[in-house]
């Protein structure tokens, strides 16, 4: 087991579990620089014009969706708080188990595998926020593929590719699913190994050499390990990329969370479906692969501002207008007061 000081040094000394703030402090810096050269400091609301706020924060999952032709998405449907009705309706034409989380949100907060209607009766008891109800895409792959294009240009590129690799243990045919995961660093520190929906799973002893998924949700704060891929991208990859973000009206810079069956697959827009698209708050996820160097992530942060930048100003040119001081405040000031509600369990 490991003890409360060895959790702490072992977050202290690995950055991928650095707080945002801390982590990010450097960056607003060069952040403030770029506002000041695009002379707007909400220039970002112009590099997805399609998408509120350019997708940088409190952006509808449903409304990103709606742009995004039906063949590449999984089904789902929009629920309100407290909808029982429409939810259990919903669960019986998709099927259990499937997929809960709110339609605004982010970091994995209230997303959850419901695996039957009492789960389903118990999510909407605690989540106060409409919610999608979506399908569970099983295929094997997660992925976070982010993808720039500048405005004018003919093509775009993919700058980052990261894998996810759920939150797991082997079994060694003695030892039970909780008493592994006591000896994980990783599990202890991301992990609420309290919750109700673990119990049933925490007492399993698996067998040897068995794998046991402990949190299927792919999210860093979730205790999933992203390892990067990015030397995966090949010429058919991007080409298919980017007959993907044509389809997608108003969208120049972001990353696809998706799922898919290959590689080869992916190249052919064969197998696959995306499970979110994010927007100009994205980050090139690859860089928190466990022993990646810090310089490097920071490296790959400010590369990505600066194509974030480059995008904005170019749909600047193309007419889009940036929003305006009052409009930003107006919506981080939304933003905050939605998370309140979101937040409470």
């Amino acid at each position: 087991m490991t003890s409360g000081f060895s959790r702490f040094w072992h977050k202290l000394t690995h950055w991928e579990y650095w707080p945002f703030g801390v982590l990010y402090f450097p960056v607003y810096f060069y952040f403030t620089w770029l506002a000041i050269r695009c002379r707007s400091f909400f220039f970002f609301t112009a590099a997805n014009p399609s998408i509120d706020f350019g997708g940088m924060l409190g952006e509808s999952k449903d409304e990103i969706f709606k742009l995004i032709p039906n063949r590449f998405i999984p089904e789902y449907s929009l629920v309100e708080p407290g909808d029982l009705p429409t939810a259990l309706s919903v669960g019986e034409k998709l099927n259990y188990p499937l997929i809960c989380k709110p339609d605004i949100g982010e970091r994995g907060n209230l997303v959850e595998v419901i695996g039957s209607e009492s789960e389903l009766e118990k999510y909407l008891a605690k989540c106060p926020v409409p919610f999608l109800m979506q399908e569970l895409i099983d295929y094997s792959i997660e992925l976070g593929v982010f993808f720039v294009k500048i405005p004018g240009e003919s093509k775009g590129k993919i700058t980052s590719i990261v894998q996810k690799d759920f939150l797991h243990v082997i079994g060694d045919g003695q030892n039970s699913v909780e008493k592994l995961l006591r000896r994980s660093e990783r599990a202890m520190l991301q992990l609420d190994i309290d919750h109700p929906r673990f119990q049933e799973l925490l007492d399993q002893v698996p067998n040897e050499g068995q794998k046991v998924i402990v949190e299927p949700i792919g999210n860093h704060c979730r205790g999933t390990t992203f390892l990067n891929q990015t030397g995966q991208v090949t010429p058919p990859l991007n080409e298919a990329f980017n007959q993907l973000a044509n389809e997608i009206n108003g969208f120049y810079f972001g990353r696809f969370d998706l799922r898919c069956k290959s590689f080869e697959k992916l190249e052919r827009l064969e197998s696959f479906k995306i499970l979110e698209l994010n927007g100009a708050g994205a980050e090139p996820g690859h860089i928190y692969q466990p022993g990646y160097p810090l310089w490097k992530g920071y490296q790959a942060i400010l590369q990505h501002l600066k194509l974030l930048a480059k995008v904005s100003r170019a749909n600047h040119k193309r007419g889009v207008k940036y929003w305006t001081l009052k409009q930003g405040i107006t919506k981080m000031r939304a933003i905050k007061a939605y998370n309140k509600i979101a937040q409470k369990k």
